[in-house]
């Protein structure tokens, strides 16, 4: 059989989730619980705006956060704080015992470190001139 290549921009949803569907088979033979589970946290303003969140998903035991953000409005009075500890605790009751997530030396490592997350790989010049943290967290059950 042949098989075509081919290099796209904007790859469309359907081959995303083709590709997910095809790994999530692939796995199933070695793990019970599907991985790759979405899970997202959100802050609305009280109309109903978008203010901030974070998102990614559960993959087995572990939450991985793809996306954090909040607005430049609602940064500096803990709703960052809120909304990590928040999808931690969704993912807590969905099964996961660990967390990871990347940043970058630009961005939010001492707001994660305070969070309890620890630097456990780094990229160097990535981008250039910066570099990019992996960090990981163990989420432990809250207990009392």
């Amino acid at each position: 059989m042949t098989y075509a290549l081919t290099i796209d921009d904007a790859p469309s949803a359907a081959d995303q989730q083709a590709l997910v569907k095809g790994l999530d088979a692939h796995a199933a033979a070695h793990m019970p619980v599907p991985g790759f589970r979405p899970l997202g946290a959100f802050l609305r303003d009280e109309r109903g705006t978008l203010v901030g969140g974070a998102y990614g998903y559960v993959n087995w035991n572990w939450l991985f956060i793809n996306l954090v953000w909040v607005s430049e409005a609602a940064r500096g009075s803990g709703h960052g704080r809120r909304v990590i500890l928040a999808l931690e605790e969704a993912a807590r009751t969905r099964g996961c015992t660990h967390a990871h997530l990347d940043t970058f030396s630009f961005q939010a490592r001492p707001f994660y470190e305070k969070l309890g997350y620890e630097v456990f790989s780094t990229l160097e010049d990535y981008p250039p001139g910066h570099r990019r943290f992996f960090m990981k967290k163990v989420l432990a059950r809250k207990t009392g």
